[in-house]
């Protein structure tokens, strides 16, 4: 098994690799190596299940039944969200589903 190294980054040796990214855990760092060991940077695209691009204002479809953490409420398969926002975090968008603001996963979503 060969030695990741140190960050490009931050520089730290705290790093490992996740199955497709070198990831750094002090600062979250995500980079690959490739054969001439240039790295690439991750896009930062916020995309939905299917790999569409995610935007402000954008209807989505919830895809499975999810419970909301900390709450009661159960939001269903094939309930359509009006208007999210994005954060950021591209993995995350911001909405609001029965006068509740709450932060859904966009693997969740598709538009």
């Amino acid at each position: 098994m060969s030695e990741i190294g140190s960050c490009p980054q931050c520089q730290m040796e705290n790093t490992y690799f996740d199955g497709m990214f070198n990831v750094c855990a002090d600062c979250g760092y995500e980079w690959n190596e490739n054969g001439d060991g240039q790295d690439q940077e991750v896009s930062d695209k916020c995309v939905d299940a299917n790999g569409n691009e995610l935007k402000d204002g954008d209807s989505v479809i919830v895809t499975q039944t999810l419970k909301v953490k900390g709450s009661t409420m159960v939001i269903k398969m094939g309930t359509k969200v009006k208007s999210i926002r994005l954060t950021e975090n591209p993995e995350q968008v911001d909405c609001k589903i029965d006068g509740s603001s709450i932060v859904l996963k966009t693997c969740f979503l598709k538009k």
